[in-house]
């Protein structure tokens, strides 16, 4: 992050220099870092057990929780947020709310990832929210910024959204597909969980890094030289992720001590994939539809950057919380820690 800004800020043409390679509204070295950091992720998901994972009704609770944090509750936070600390800056307040609209896609599986979600859920629930992005992302974008907002200064085409997820997601799924059984096929299975996988996930890590320097750098003047506005958009965007990733959280807890439903239906590794599914944007899907309605240089694009720039560090730094939360808060459900009471009274 430091390192990008720097670059952003003493090397000359350095937004120029990205916005020369694009391909439509996408940023072409965005995007390399974006497909580079899923590739292995959607490598490692285990799409031979995606028909039993779908037989079972707790993949559909997970997707109405899923689809009602991201659709209902998630935009609605955002819109309110923006207009309670922005209702001054109605330029960078439209930029934040794009952010709030372009839900999860990229980095949630990073970060699920990294506090030890459940990967095969998390694919799943990221597959459909993206889907839904290419429907629902421009009507979202005319409710919350034209009819809501009272300004008459937006259009988003479905196709720019469509583009925008088949090339962060279609793309490295695909790799992911082909990559995970041709693997297999010319080895063994024991071959690539044991020796490739090891070697192939940190491409992973290596690409959010590249990403963020990217971003950052492609960004670091604009920061550098309208530092009041980006620390009031700071504001809504750290308390944005903090609500949606706490929210979540704290609801699939409470499912999971209260015993709702299967034994197996919630618990931590659940929790993981909810809050971070619920606390993750398509930054990039804000960024490109920013630039191309108001333009490269304009407070709504310097708004939906700063989006990333505050995501990358909060959700980092709470998937820290979610680990030491895993060890530290009681995960049984009622009847499990019941049943453990009685075997140790039993053996006493």
């Amino acid at each position: 992050m430091i390192i990008g800004v720097i670059i952003g800020e003493f090397c000359d043409n350095v937004q120029e220099a990205f916005d020369t390679v694009r391909f439509d509204s996408v940023s072409v070295p965005i995007a390399i870092g974006l497909i580079v950091m899923m590739w292995p992720i959607l490598t490692k998901v285990q799409y031979e057990k995606l028909p039993q994972i779908f037989s079972s009704s707790r993949i559909w609770i997970h997707i109405i929780i899923s689809l009602t944090l991201n659709w209902i509750f998630g935009p609605l936070v955002m819109l309110g947020l923006a207009w309670a600390t922005l209702p001054d800056l109605p330029t960078y307040r439209t930029g934040v709310i794009l952010v709030g609209l372009a839900r999860c896609i990229a980095m949630v599986m990073i970060w699920n990832q990294l506090a030890r979600g459940e990967a095969n859920y998390c694919a799943i629930l990221v597959v459909i929210n993206s889907v839904l992005q290419i429907v629902l992302y421009s009507p979202y974008s005319l409710l919350f910024i034209n009819i809501i907002g009272g300004q008459d200064s937006i259009h988003v085409s479905y196709g720019e959204v469509a583009i925008s997820v088949l090339i962060y997601l279609g793309i490295p799924l695909v790799a992911g597909v082909i990559t995970r059984y041709g693997v297999q096929l010319v080895t063994s299975k024991a071959f690539f969980e044991r020796r490739f996988l090891p070697v192939f996930s940190p491409l992973a890590l290596l690409g959010l890094l590249y990403t963020i320097l990217v971003m950052f750098a492609y960004q670091g003047h604009h920061i550098i030289h309208n530092l009041g506005p980006v620390f009031r958009v700071f504001v809504p965007m750290i308390l944005y992720f903090i609500i949606m990733w706490t929210s979540a959280f704290v609801l699939i807890y409470y499912f999971t001590r209260k015993g709702v439903g299967r034994h197996d239906t919630f618990g931590y590794q659940m929790a993981v994939v909810q809050s971070f599914t619920a606390g993750s944007n398509n930054f990039e899907l804000a960024i490109a539809v920013a630039i191309a309605v108001f333009g490269v240089n304009s407070d709504q694009a310097l708004a939906a950057t700063i989006g990333p720039l505050v995501e990358v560090p909060v959700l980092l730094a709470l998937s820290w919380v979610a680990l030491w939360l895993g060890q530290k808060l009681d995960w049984r459900i009622p009847d499990e820690k019941s049943e453990s009471h009685a075997n140790t009274s039993g053996s006493v």
